[in-house]
């Protein structure tokens, strides 16, 4: 599976950003897909993730809340709206793709998407 990483850029905090992913295969469904993140000096951080179906969503403690991730089988495609953003979310966003329900044990990886929040 290709993953296709898009939306980042530059926002005040408290702005909004929508990320997008889009996966290269039909078989988008199949795969339960994430958000992890990744700031400067720091190691990836999991963010969110949905299941095959879209029912169900989990989500780091940090951006619960304010973060919404959503997908769209039809398109093949994985959303991450974020809301209320704080400058310590500025990091390397990546979204990926996994047989099974994790948090860690992904076995597709975007390109990621830099987003910087400036106070």
């Amino acid at each position: 599976v290709q993953l296709q990483a898009s939306g980042g850029g530059l926002v005040q905090a408290e702005g909004s950003l929508r990320l997008s992913c889009a996966a290269s295969r039909r078989t988008f469904s199949s795969y339960v897909m994430g958000w992890i993140r990744q700031a400067p000096g720091k190691e990836r951080e999991f963010v969110a993730r949905i299941s095959k179906s879209g029912s169900s969503t989990d989500y780091a403690d940090s951006v619960r809340g304010r973060f919404t991730i959503s997908r769209d089988n039809a398109k093949d495609t994985v959303y991450l709206q974020m809301n209320s953003l704080k400058p310590e979310d500025t990091a390397v966003y990546y979204c990926a793709a996994a047989v099974i329900n994790t948090r860690t044990l992904w076995d597709y990886w975007g390109q990621g998407t830099q987003v910087t929040v400036s106070s």
